[in-house]
């Protein structure tokens, strides 16, 4: 990977991890769905008036908007509102850097590694250790309908990036090029009337008006961080990295956003860090390094320095 496509990436990260805090301070005054119509309506307007659509069929538009819009913010928001702790949100979301590269092995035949498997391995590990050491109530606690909410969420994130890899693909087998930030914005029109729907059938009428009518300085912040931070510069970064890289390669990546979640939260929320999540933290980054190790490459590198010697 080029190493300013390494430091976009890095930063998505950072932007997604501070997002679980902002979704936690967002939902204290707006109700999920109705916090995913508003998110997703900022992103689409007015942008789709000087956006041009992406060039994929309609199909595909409607498939990439609904799985991220809400199939997966839809079940994470509902699934944070009902009592998922934004700390272990943010680790069981990042399933989908192994869930990502599974389903690109089947669907886009991209290779699986044997260095990426242990980098996986060992990164998984490390979530675990900080799902553990964030869950201080112990995770008995949290709803087992908030935990399979959550578990759902990678899920759909994982097959929106298949839609949107494989979108990427058309395109460019047609000698055209798929724009990602008009896939993000467009995309963006599919979720606020089925999310707003949802609202309506969770929340009375009075509710939803009420939450408009009376929003916080704290709540239009989180809203429009989510939409502009979150949405367009962090999807619109990701879905080029997407079209760009193998799954594989990319998806790793985000095992980086419980690191910069934890942080954002001990500044903002004045959460510690304790031992064991110190120690899981070292293990995501061991597992992103042997996953992302080209070893052919350092062999090859190897052996001409012994030739030269």
């Amino acid at each position: 990977m080029k190493k300013k496509d390494f430091i976009l990436a890095v930063l998505v990260t950072i932007v997604w991890g501070a997002n679980f805090t902002v979704t936690k301070l967002g939902l204290s005054g707006v109700p999920p769905m109705l916090l995913i119509t508003l998110r997703f309506t900022l992103v689409a307007f007015p942008a789709v008036f000087f956006i041009k659509p992406p060039k994929m069929s309609v199909k595909d538009l409607l498939l990439y908007g609904f799985t991220v819009g809400v199939g997966q913010f839809g079940c994470l928001y509902y699934a944070m509102h009902i009592g998922m702790s934004a700390g272990l949100a943010s680790i069981i979301v990042q399933l989908q850097a192994f869930i990502s590269p599974l389903l690109g092995y089947f669907f886009l035949k991209e290779k699986l590694k044997a260095e990426q498997l242990a980098g996986f391995f060992i990164s998984a590990l490390g979530l675990v250790v900080i799902g553990v050491a964030s869950n201080t109530r112990g995770i008995t606690s949290i709803p087992i309908v908030a935990i399979l909410l959550t578990i759902c969420a990678p899920i759909f994130w994982s097959i929106s990036n298949i839609v949107a890899k494989t979108a990427a693909k058309k395109a460019m087998a047609n000698d055209e090029q798929l724009d990602m930030l008009s896939l993000v914005v467009w995309g963006s029109l599919v979720p606020p009337i089925p999310t707003l729907i949802l609202a309506l059938f969770i929340d009375s009428p009075q509710t939803l008006i009420n939450s408009i009518s009376n929003l916080s300085m704290i709540s239009i912040l989180a809203v429009l961080y989510l939409a502009f931070g979150a949405t367009l510069f962090g999807y619109g970064i990701w879905s080029v990295l997407i079209a760009k890289y193998p799954l594989n390669k990319i998806s790793p990546l985000s095992l980086l956003v419980p690191i910069t979640g934890l942080l954002t939260a001990r500044i903002v929320l004045s959460e510690e860090l304790s031992k064991l999540q110190w120690l899981g933290v070292a293990a995501i980054i061991l597992g992103l390094i042997v996953a992302s190790l080209d070893y052919k490459k350092i062999v090859i590198r190897l052996n001409r320095n012994e030739i030269k010697k």
